[in-house]
């Protein structure tokens, strides 16, 4: 079977471009016009993908959470529940989106939180779902969205290769359509923290499917080192001002480092190359100016028996190369030679 994940009309493999979800999440604070420009500077940035979360708050939080006060520079509500109501889009806003992200043709989904907003989602006919690390554990939501045989996304923060297995043992029976995103689950995650090895043991023990990096990095390194240990999908939280209201706006790359992220993944295939070591075209050019050849140290009479000492070794290159040195010592000269003129290669016929 090949490792292989579709998605719209792109095609997830190990020698396809990576696909790059920008996640927007809530960075948008709430502002239908801030999420087309998130969706306008992630087209640009070289983005596959856009992702908001979805969640039924009131069914989601329990009451006690809902209703706590949540006081801080990051509030968008008294409570939390009224915060997170603030920052929730609806129908609407959801359909605007859809047709905006089809405008720009940039692929438009979302993770789902609880069933309801898997449901909202399922009825808008979203593309692909996402659970985040908090649901590795949750096989009932996991169930419910295999259901709807779109592609999924599956982060793994937080858990050991035993949960991991327990949600792709609950998934795949139901949807093949799987990729499994190593993640740490800490916003952000510290270097020391990120365990980019986990990559190499996924492929190892799925080797079915398409691997990827859910990436809270605060920077850009930690994909390029991801794609190299066989990750194909890179999710990043994004902005447009790390500095605006939001806890997840510090952490998130603006369309700037997004480009640079998208950019080094695309140049790492073309980096690699094909593993066939020889002279590239690019190089000669140089190499004729910097390279070495075999000259006469000083003017030589024709039919003189050449000694080490009658030979210099100078730049550009062209003629002989050094490593014909011991060849050519004992060679008699068949014309005069002034000096720094070429040794003649046909005196090695």
């Amino acid at each position: 079977m090949t490792r292989e994940l579709k998605v719209e009309n792109l095609t997830i493999n190990d020698d396809n471009p990576s696909f790059v979800i920008a996640e927007i999440g809530h960075n948008h604070q709430g502002s239908l016009e801030k999420a087309k420009q998130f969706f306008d500077e992630a087209k640009r940035a070289g983005a596959s993908a856009v992702k908001l979360q979805k969640r039924d708050n009131r069914r989601l939080f329990t009451k006690e959470l809902y209703d706590q006060v949540y006081d801080n520079e990051n509030s968008y509500g008294r409570t939390y529940g009224e915060h997170r109501e603030a920052l929730e889009f609806g129908k609407k806003e959801y359909a605007e989106l859809q047709a905006y992200a089809r405008k720009l043709d940039i692929i438009f989904f979302a993770t789902a939180f609880d069933h309801y907003s898997a449901d909202f989602l399922a009825e808008l006919d979203m593309p692909a779902y996402k659970f985040a690390s908090a649901d590795l554990i949750n096989t009932p939501l996991q169930k419910h969205v295999a259901k709807f045989g779109k592609p999924m996304f599956l982060s793994c923060g937080g858990g050991d290769l035993n949960d991991i297995r327990r949600a792709v043992d609950t998934i795949l029976p139901i949807n093949k359509n799987l990729a499994v995103l190593h993640c740490t689950a800490s916003y952000p995650a510290d270097v020391s923290d990120m365990n980019l090895r986990v990559i190499t043991e996924l492929r190892r023990v799925f080797p079915d499917l398409v691997i990827g990096l859910s990436d809270h990095e605060n920077g850009i390194d930690a994909a390029s080192i991801a794609f190299m240990l066989g990750a194909r999908v890179f999710e990043k939280h994004f902005t447009l001002n790390r500095a605006w209201k939001g806890t997840d706006q510090s952490f998130s790359l603006e369309p700037e480092g997004m480009r640079k992220l998208v950019r080094n993944l695309n140049r790492i295939p073309l980096a690699l190359g094909d593993g066939n070591k020889r002279l590239m075209d690019s190089e000669k050019k140089p190499l004729q100016k910097m390279g070495k050849q075999l000259v006469a140290a000083r003017a030589l009479p024709a039919g003189h028996v050449l000694a080490e000492a009658d030979i210099a070794i100078k730049s550009p290159g062209g003629g002989l190369p050094p490593y014909r040195l011991d060849e050519v010592i004992g060679k008699k000269t068949r014309a005069a030679l002034s000096e720094d003129d070429p040794i003649p290669a046909d005196l090695l016929n």
